[in-house]
């Protein structure tokens, strides 16, 4: 008896099927890439960009292996245009890049439900699910920033400086020691800037309520998370990006559990030590206000929700302090003039020729004005986090001669305005924070973003630097190891140097230092 194949067909009537149907199968791939083609063209009208695109992935693979030239590409096409725009098409969405300053502001101005969403990253929804700061619009979004503002009042960030320093000379000493074991080999810093990052930020943000087996675990799927940032967005087994999705899922519970021990000790009265513990102050105080006037507690209020959003705090601080942390080094490095003057306004500020082992206090950290210009020159020079991504919720005019068709993913570019409007914007200067225009400063000085969604966190970012700023160079003697190309700009996803910044590293001996002397390399 002849036997039969699947569903009672014997193989030659499925090679028969599948040649039958073969034609009519291509035919409907290309029209189904035809259609793509033509709607990207459609969506892209006059702006500048590839006049043909790879069905579904488009030019996902070139970004993807060398995001330093895509994105430089797409800067070179809306400079040389003349429009400040050009297109493109990732993964199955339309994009646009926007290097002209006022057409960025316009959309920094325009974050509402029916213009455009900030999200952060192309896939961050499929990342950190619906529920998010960056999501929120109107009197939502602003009630929840008023909520958040007691985080980083005077006394909050007073609170943080200690914590900071503390953690920025423990890792500046093990560096040291590290450097000294090997004296002829030069150290990558930016997995040691990572890991000092990492520990300030868990410390700031949840103080005593992370274990230490809590931070091991924490770090681990914080890596993974980064990984999956720079990856293709299959959320399939297997496959980066699904990972960090799981990560960020566990990263979320930790730091609920942190928010429900904030509020049983904050319930006691004891003084707030962590980020967590001035936001459950002020949070418990309008719990109980509610609860006496018999309303609801107040909305985002629940330990996962808050947990959330500290996840946020830790997505926005983390790698974009890592890279201002790694050019603050390069910077000096290739700048000795400038790190003499911080040298010796440190010591001025200190009393001493170098870092003499007493906290530096919040006031005297004020009274670093030089070291602060140089810390937000680094920022302007490199701004960490290049582009601030928004989605198009519904066509948008951007122009009087282009319209934002909705869906569009769009890429304000802060590291593009950081070039304009600023005198010789190409040189490291931190003078022109005493000399130039505010409003030259205040309109293209964007890499902490604008409007309604501007960065909460941007003072203790600053203050962060310039501790760091501080600290190093007091305690430390340092020159990079320079290679050719060592300073082009690699994305890990914010800008670091390509080489990760190598340097030598050697105690600072300032007892044959004074205040006024310039680099003792």
């Amino acid at each position: 008896m002849k036997s039969s194949g699947w569903l009672g067909l014997d193989g030659a009537s499925i090679s028969s099927a599948v040649a039958a149907a073969g034609p009519y199968l291509l035919c409907a791939v290309a029209l189904v890439v035809l259609l793509q083609q033509l709607s990207y063209l459609r969506k892209k009208g006059p702006l500048p960009g590839p006049t043909f695109v790879v069905p579904f992935l488009g030019t996902a693979l070139p970004m993807i292996l060398n995001p330093t030239r895509f994105w430089d590409r797409q800067a070179a096409l809306a400079r040389a245009s003349g429009l400040g725009v050009s297109a493109n098409f990732l993964v199955g969405r339309f994009i646009v890049f926007i290097r002209s300053t006022e057409l960025s502001h316009k959309v920094f101005a325009n974050v509402r439900p029916d213009a455009f969403h900030l999200i952060g990253h192309p896939f961050v929804k499929r990342l950190f699910g619906d529920h998010n700061l960056i999501y929120m619009f109107d009197e939502q979004h602003k009630d929840l920033r008023r909520r958040i503002a007691p985080n980083f009042t005077p006394r909050a960030l007073s609170t943080y400086v200690a914590v900071q320093q503390r953690i920025i000379i423990n890792h500046l000493q093990k560096w040291l020691d590290h450097a000294s074991a090997s004296t002829s080999q030069p150290i990558a810093l930016r997995l040691l800037c990572r890991d000092l990052n990492l520990e300030t930020s868990q410390t700031v943000f949840a103080g005593p309520y992370l274990t230490a087996s809590a931070r091991q675990q924490f770090n681990r799927d914080y890596n993974l998370f980064n990984v999956g940032l720079m990856a293709i967005p299959f959320d399939l087994p297997g496959f980066a990006f699904r990972r960090a999705r799981l990560a960020v899922s566990r990263l979320v519970r930790t730091l609920s559990g942190c928010v429900a021990q904030s509020k049983e000790r904050m319930r006691t009265g004891a003084e707030p030590t962590c980020l967590v513990d001035f936001w459950m102050q002020d949070t418990l105080r309008e719990i109980e206000e509610a609860a006496a006037s018999g309303a609801q507690p107040p909305p985002e209020s629940g330990d996962v929700e808050i947990g959330g959003h500290l996840f946020d705090f830790l997505f926005a601080a983390q790698d974009a302090s890592t890279s201002s942390l790694l050019w603050a080094v390069t910077l000096l490095d290739a700048h000795p003039d400038v790190l003499a003057r911080v040298r010796a306004e440190v010591a001025a500020v200190l009393g001493t020729p170098g870092w003499s082992g007493q906290p530096i206090t919040a006031e005297q950290l004020r009274e670093m004005w030089y070291t602060e210009a140089v810390a937000r020159e680094v920022v302007r020079f490199r701004p960490p986090a290049t582009m601030v991504p928004h989605i198009a919720g519904e066509a948008f005019p951007l122009t009087d001669w282009y319209t934002v068709p909705k869906g569009a993913i769009v890429f304000p570019s802060a590291y593009e305005s950081s070039f304009q409007g600023f005198a010789a914007a190409e040189l490291f200067d931190p003078d022109r924070f005493f000399s130039e225009d505010r409003e030259v400063q205040k309109r293209h000085f964007l890499a902490f973003g604008a409007g309604p969604h501007q960065c909460v966190g941007q003072r203790y970012a600053i203050n962060h630097l310039v501790l760091f700023i501080a600290l190093f160079t007091s305690l430390v003697d340092f020159r990079r190891h320079r290679t050719p190309g060592c300073d082009d700009i690699a994305y890990v996803p914010t800008i670091v140097p390509k080489d990760d910044c190598l340097v030598h590293l050697a105690k600072r001996t300032c007892d044959r230092i004074s205040p006024s002397s310039s680099s003792s390399r």
